[in-house]
């Protein structure tokens, strides 16, 4: 789970209406123009994306297999995101328009190989938060210090299911005292375990204050990239592209061959991981490769406006992987 809330001035309502959480994704790549793959870009309201991936399977006559998508979204949204259709030899354009109630297509075109999860760069979001109750110049503070210094990777409550329970179903399979046998939910439970421990490490760095710095013995990542490199002494350019956000340390995604941590960020995480210790070995048997991910993410293009007294509306972009609610966790206590 994330931690509790960190300190902060006042409360807000959040998702009153499916428009006060809009979200489109950003593809990462350029798509082909042909190929046996129409790629479609819809927007949807009041849908989950698997019940649209169902829907456009049988608009178009196609088996559930054929249609994939890069990302889930959120039903109590307003969202823009991308679907693909595997249909070779299927000539037929897909015209705009409304497929559906709350379904519509917006953009179509063929693209030479199927969406696959993890194909986004990024999703912008513009976000509306009523009955702000705070005052204004404090959420305006830390909004732009969350602009310049950026804001804790936490995974959130989405990883962990809609009951939150997803971590405790997790240790109950991998630990051997319950079975599971549908694939999806296997990897959703490992994802959810391993999102856990990371959250643990990042927790405890936000409390010492290092989440945001480079330390000796770090594995630091670079800004908008999934490499990462070792940092034998964290010198005075180091801190410098830290403080600047074009470098960030790392936490752990457990698994096996990992590039692990020397020095006090080692001893941190060998301390704050130690109670979970049959889990990782579990999570190794399972055959994950361990990875690293960055404890801090920098908001791009984040602008907020005041509509009304009480009633915020904040626009920014994040990596794919990042969660909007922990911006919004850093600067208000939402109600729903």
């Amino acid at each position: 789970m994330i931690p509790a809330y960190p300190p902060l001035p006042g409360t807000a309502t959040a998702r009153t209406y499916p428009e006060d959480f809009i979200v489109t994704e950003v593809l990462g790549f350029t798509p082909s123009g042909d190929g046996e793959h129409h790629l479609l870009q819809l927007r949807k309201r009041g849908w989950t994306t698997e019940a649209v991936a169902g829907l456009l399977a049988r608009h178009f006559g196609l088996a559930r297999s054929a249609v994939s998508y890069a990302g889930r979204k959120d039903r109590h949204a307003e969202t823009t995101q991308w679907f693909s259709l595997h249909a070779p030899g299927d000539k037929r354009s897909v015209e705009p328009g409304q497929i559906a109630e709350g379904v519509e297509v917006i953009a179509a075109t063929r693209n030479d190989r199927k969406l696959r999860i993890g194909s986004l760069r990024a999703n912008k979001f513009v976000i509306t938060l009523r009955s702000v109750d705070a005052p204004r110049g404090e959420i305006d503070k830390r909004l732009v210090t969350l602009a310049h210094h950026g804001m804790p990777n936490y995974f959130g409550e989405q990883r962990f299911g809609r009951d939150g329970d997803n971590f405790e179903q997790a240790c109950a399979w991998l630990l051997g005292e319950k079975r599971v046998r549908n694939r999806s939910m296997r990897s959703t439970l490992l994802s959810a375990a391993r999102a856990e421990l990371f959250n643990r490490v990042l927790a405890e760095r936000v409390g010492e204050g290092s989440w945001d710095r480079v330390l000796s013995g770090e594995r630091a990542m670079l800004d908008a990239s999934h490499s990462h490199f070792a940092v034998v002494e964290a010198d005075k350019y180091l801190a410098s592209r830290a403080r600047h956000g074009l470098v960030h340390p790392t936490g752990p995604l457990p698994g096996q061959h990992r590039d692990a941590p020397e020095g006090v960020v080692a001893q941190l995480e060998e301390r704050v991981l130690a109670p979970a210790a049959e889990l990782i070995a579990a999570l190794e048997r399972q055959g994950l490769k361990a990875q690293r991910r960055a404890l801090r993410v920098m908001p791009r293009n984040l602008r907020w406006q005041w509509r009304t007294p009480d009633r915020l509306e904040v626009s920014f972009q994040l990596p794919a992987g990042s969660y909007a609610s922990i911006l919004v966790r850093e600067i208000v206590r939402t109600r729903t």
